[in-house]
């Protein structure tokens, strides 16, 4: 039971995170998004949502892991 909130809490936090990341940040923005080059550099409040969101990905999966094979 607390390991289903505990999913569920991260997995809401997850959305929330992919939802404030920078709309041509993702493959969009190589196909016409609206910066002007192919790489550009993550800094701040950026860097912080995007390194949040790789680190609640890892631990969304590893909780849905260890709840399958529970």
């Amino acid at each position: 039971m607390t390991l289903t909130i505990i999913q569920i809490i991260v997995s809401i936090a997850l959305v929330i995170l992919i939802l404030l990341q920078e709309r041509s940040a993702g493959l969009s923005g190589i196909f016409g998004g609206e910066s002007g080059g192919f790489y550009q550099t993550r800094r701040g409040l950026e860097k912080f949502i995007f390194r949040g969101t790789i680190v609640l990905a890892v631990v969304f999966l590893g909780l849905a892991i260890f709840r399958f094979l529970n």
